[in-house]
């Protein structure tokens, strides 16, 4: 019986653990690719940016398509504030050659609407009437003495520009929303910031 070449069988064995290593590796680029795709997970559609809309907020945007909410301070004719319906809302209807449309008596009691509370002369808690787990606060600052919309986000105070809403599917009354993301800027650093989170 001959002897066994200990260092053929060694250069073997680190052949097919290299091999092992490789196959390994690329799997889990492959894997974490999927998971990073499906995380970020982006609309299919390209949003329009609004511009040169008087006393603005800020605005959502969501599928299926890209027809904006626009979300401004309601003024009295005497310029100031309307504190018992502080917030004006309406669509603008980017679809349908950019027309401005009122929602629609569902759509303001049910889906889009925002519900507000006066919490002093100058401050008022908001909530979207199809989502009261995201309080939202409309103030105005000091620094520019203009009213803002604020909300806290994974443990961050932003300023709100965007909200964006990713639906895949299902109804008006049940969309499979996948979920919400805050564009705005950060208070902490003054950068703009876009933080998302799961809407449940």
């Amino acid at each position: 019986m001959g002897c066994i070449n200990i260092s053929f069988i060694n250069k073997l064995s680190l052949k097919h653990v290299t091999k092992s290593l490789i196959v390994i590796t690329i799997l889990v680029t492959i894997i974490s690719g999927n998971l990073c795709a499906q995380s970020k997970n982006p609309s299919p559609l390209h949003f329009p940016t609004p511009k040169n809309i008087d006393n603005m907020l800020f605005y959502v945007q969501r599928d299926p398509n890209i027809n904006t909410a626009i979300y401004t301070i309601n003024y009295h004719e005497n310029g100031k504030i309307d504190k018992s319906n502080p917030i004006k809302a309406y669509w603008i209807r980017y679809a349908e050659k950019g027309e401005k449309k009122d929602f629609t008596y569902i759509q303001r009691k049910f889906a889009y609407g925002i519900e507000s509370k006066a919490l002093n002369n100058e401050d008022f808690e908001l909530q979207f009437v199809s989502y009261k787990k995201l309080p939202l606060t409309l103030k105005k600052t000091d620094s520019d003495q203009k009213y803002h919309v604020f909300v806290n986000v994974n443990q961050k105070k932003i300023q709100v520009e965007k909200i964006f809403v990713r639906i895949e599917g299902g109804s008006f009354w049940l969309p499979n929303v996948k979920y919400a993301e805050v564009t705005g800027i950060d208070i902490s650093s003054n950068k703009i910031i876009t933080e998302r989170m799961l809407l449940k």
